[in-house]
């Protein structure tokens, strides 16, 4: 089979490197894709969010399979367009991703349907959004833009002038765009944060193994939030009996809850967890795979992905064995100086082999171009994940350090700390 994968990061490098691994695959191409991903699947210059563009590229390169990774094309309905062309895709339709697409619409879904959730109430105009936020008076509290902003479109207010400010610089200043026009306020939820990606066919929801991913720039969880700085995998806190309790009042019940409003999801759900004191509950869902969540989860997968696919497709998810390997597995990323805020870019990467990658680790690029003269250089905030296995965490992050030491380019930073708060948890 031919597979054309959808976008042009390091979740995307992290799905092909497991398609490549598929026994079904035959020829990977990536668009737009990366100076890393280049090295495996042959890379064309369509944008992630040109519906036309991808389709006429699918069309010429006759692709059995399109795997849709990123959330602009999800919620702009390209897996629409696709399979009303004739095209076999992962991913979920426009009307499904719209549980990532708006805030507002998960929200009140959650509400209506019972799914246990942070309260919160939904604003069109800034001063009704201040007027309450005065009313509850309780810090921190947390604003959320409605729409896609890149996985930023959240603040997190520390006091009244904070939220006042986030409101203001959200709904009027424009800051994500017009994700903006309406906003939640949302009560803080303390605990334990876990990510659980699922595959769903719409009938069946199989949970895929969890993680811990690490937002803040800085060790410490201080500085300012980002796309994620590094993930571990299995998260720690998240036991059987709180796997059990999610699939029981969430997994399920957010799947049933999208059949009853006609919105069927097929593809990858990603439940973002708080274990709160109170039980778990959801703070965000997402319609795809999480970067860098994706980096330490699919290398645990032992199952077929092309076979995961086409069981997503067919609905037969309940007929197929799912297996995972033992062990833990964790992903430190080498992100741009500077990041998440202003950075350089086309710095020099050394340390890599002539296939983008280093020993005892696999290297994911998120943010790397090729130069003409084929050299490899960073082009975005987020450059690397640089990820490895092991029988126990430690191992795993002592092999993804190691790892991360002997790659390099001019103002490269990392976290030194990815994990701790895993191993402290045993």
């Amino acid at each position: 089979m031919k597979v054309l994968v959808v976008g042009g990061g390091g979740r995307e490098h992290a799905i092909i490197m497991k398609l490549a691994e598929s026994s079904h695959v035959t020829e990977l191409f990536c668009a737009p894709g990366n100076g890393g991903i280049a090295k495996y699947a042959k890379c064309f210059p369509v944008k992630a969010t040109d519906l036309e563009g991808m389709l006429k590229l699918a069309k010429e390169l006759a692709a059995d399979w399109v795997f849709v990774a990123p959330d602009d094309p999800l919620v702009l309905g390209m897996a629409d367009l696709l399979r009303e062309n004739g095209f076999k895709v992962f991913g979920p339709s426009k009307a499904a991703a719209i549980i990532e697409g708006s805030k507002v619409f998960s929200k009140n879904l959650m509400k209506q349907y019972h799914i246990p959730t942070a309260a919160y109430e939904v604003f069109t105009k800034a001063d009704a959004a201040i007027e309450y936020i005065k009313s509850q008076n309780s810090y921190p509290t947390v604003v959320k833009a409605d729409g896609l902003a890149l996985g930023k479109g959240v603040i997190i207010a520390q006091n009244e002038q904070e939220a006042i400010d986030a409101v203001h610089s959200i709904m009027e200043d424009k800051i994500f765009g017009e994700s903006g026009s309406q906003l939640v306020v949302e009560e803080f939820l303390t605990g334990p944060e876990v990510s659980v990606l699922a595959f769903t066919d719409g009938k069946t929801v199989c949970p895929m193994i969890s993680s811990m991913d690490h937002k803040r720039a800085l060790d410490g969880d201080n500085g300012k939030n980002t796309g994620g700085m590094g993930t571990v995998s299995p998260n720690p806190y998240y036991t059987d009996t709180i796997a059990k309790q999610c699939m029981d009042e969430i997994f399920i019940p957010t799947m049933q809850a999208m059949n009853a409003e006609n919105r069927s999801f097929r593809g990858c759900l990603y439940f973002g967890l708080m274990l709160t004191p109170n039980g778990p509950k959801v703070i965000e869902y997402n319609c795809r795979f999480g970067d860098p969540e994706t980096q330490v989860v699919l290398p645990m997968l032992e199952t077929d992905l092309m076979d995961i696919m086409e069981a997503t497709e067919n609905q037969s998810l309940d007929t197929l064995p799912m297996t995972w390997k033992s062990g833990a597995c964790a992903c430190v990323i080498l992100a741009s100086g500077g990041y998440p805020e202003k950075y350089e870019t086309g710095k020099e990467i050394s340390g890599l082999d002539a296939m983008g990658q280093c020993a005892d680790a696999s290297v994911y690029h998120a943010g790397t171009k090729l130069s003409e003269d084929g050299k490899l250089l960073t082009s975005g905030g987020r450059v690397l994940g640089i990820t490895a296995s092991g029988n126990d965490l430690q191992s795993a992050l002592d092999k993804a350090y190691a790892a991360v030491r002997t790659v390099s380019f001019e103002g490269a930073h990392y976290r030194t700390d990815i994990g701790q708060r895993a191993l402290a948890a045993k």
